[in-house]
């Protein structure tokens, strides 16, 4: 994307630097890292990453601020999964962008979809800066002599709307923890040590002092929730949740609390703007950045051109059950009863731009936002492919994919 650097990372790369880079982050992270990690970070003009956040912010915007879409998206929370207290906004966003070019040839962004759900806050600093650090990049005199800017301050940076690595950890503490000792905030999860995230569930109890938490082994006392550790109890006075429904309902798991109790916990990210901020929310969507997108149940005719889009689940997480320019008996062979939990959404058909030794290869952007006194943008993750979809399972046995970091001059 800038292509000055591009040219010397690419022709400084070495397999020597990549393998020091992950066992940095196996080392940063204190696990190993199971998912696949690019050899290159992605290098972005600051216009193409602001127009990003400022569109991501529409969307969000356009959903929260609209009564109409929320008494819609009530209907999106399942009756169990129901959580009182439910606050004016949610607190964590992720909404992810591809770029496409458009008639004129310049390239816009476009919508993947959204999420009101944690990423990999706190794993996501310790990757970017990896990069930065183990290949050299950290100004002209370690070598990669980057000439983006003709100011001697010019640095790669990797925080967004003006962040550094204290005010951005001072922000991610003040959003998971809150105002409460650590001892009583816990990280939330199904089975945390089966997780591919666990290098972000370890690299947030490492950040913030929180602990994670099966969520099996949580257990209530009246209104209170608590674990037990060494032998005692510990209240649970905040919870940081990182627990996807969708895998509670597959795995049929008993819990020892009713997520729809007045319990005395405070959520940091409520748990009711994972379904109200979801791909539930395409459709309601309208700005140039949106493809086209309509529920199953709501489709009046299957379209003749299916190769053009893209059958999505709404509630499934890493790609789980997306189905790429479906047939026409994919779309029968969903019950009736199941296609409002369905969309069908224009395909687009994203631009490499990033250049590697083995082609031109895409780059999905994620833009993390945190959404405290103001709605902020924080960092980006980045997902590189070159099969038809970004995840791992579409791009097995290839180099210079996988997970990355998104670095901007300034």
């Amino acid at each position: 994307m800038i292509p000055s650097l591009r040219k010397q990372f690419n022709a400084s790369f070495n397999s020597e630097k990549y393998q020091a880079f992950l066992r940095r982050m196996d080392e940063a992270c204190g696990t190993h890292v199971e998912f696949r990690l690019s050899e290159t970070p992605c290098f972005f003009p600051e216009s193409v990453l602001q127009r990003m956040v400022a569109d991501g912010k529409v969307l969000i915007r356009q959903l929260v601020e609209s009564p109409e879409y929320l008494a819609r998206s009530s209907a999106s929370i399942p009756e169990e999964f129901r959580v009182p207290n439910e606050p004016a906004h949610p607190m964590f966003v992720q909404v992810d962008f591809g770029l496409v070019r458009d008639a004129s040839g310049e390239l816009q962004p476009k919508l993947v979809e959204l999420q009101a759900f944690p990423s990999l806050y706190a794993y996501q600093v310790a990757m970017a800066q990896s990069y930065i650090e183990v290949y050299g990049l950290e100004n002209r005199a370690s070598g990669f002599g980057f000439r983006a800017s003709a100011s001697e301050s010019a640095r790669l940076n990797y925080f967004l709307s003006g962040l550094d690595e204290k005010s951005y950890r001072e922000l991610l503490r003040a959003a998971i923890v809150g105002t409460h000792d650590p001892e009583n905030v816990i990280l939330m999860e199904i089975h945390p040590e089966a997780q591919k995230t666990l290098p972000d569930f370890l690299m947030t109890e490492k950040m913030l002092g929180v602990r994670t938490v099966d969520i099996e082994a949580i257990k209530k006392h009246g209104s209170q929730l608590y674990y037990e550790r060494n032998g005692g109890r510990v209240p649970i006075r905040r919870i940081y949740n990182r627990t996807i429904v969708d895998e509670l309902q597959r795995k049929q798991m008993k819990l020892g609390f009713d997520w729809r109790d007045d319990l005395n916990v405070e959520w940091a990210g409520h748990p009711n703007w994972y379904f109200r901020i979801s791909k539930f929310s395409i459709p309601y969507l309208r700005h140039e950045s949106v493809p086209k997108t309509w529920f199953l149940d709501q489709l009046k005719q299957i379209p003749d051109d299916l190769q053009n889009y893209a059958l999505k689940p709404l509630y499934s997480f890493a790609g789980l059950g997306v189905v790429i320019a479906p047939k026409q008996e994919d779309i029968e062979a969903i019950p009736a009863k199941k296609r409002a939990d369905y969309i069908l959404q224009e395909r687009m058909h994203f631009e490499p731009v990033i250049e590697t030794p083995f082609g031109a290869t895409k780059a999905e952007v994620r833009v993390m936002y945190v959404w405290l006194e103001q709605l902020q943008a924080v960092l980006t993750i980045i997902r590189m492919g070159r099969g038809l979809m970004m995840g791992l399972d579409q791009n097995k046995n290839m180099e210079w994919v996988g997970a990355s970091a998104g670095l901007w001059v300034g």
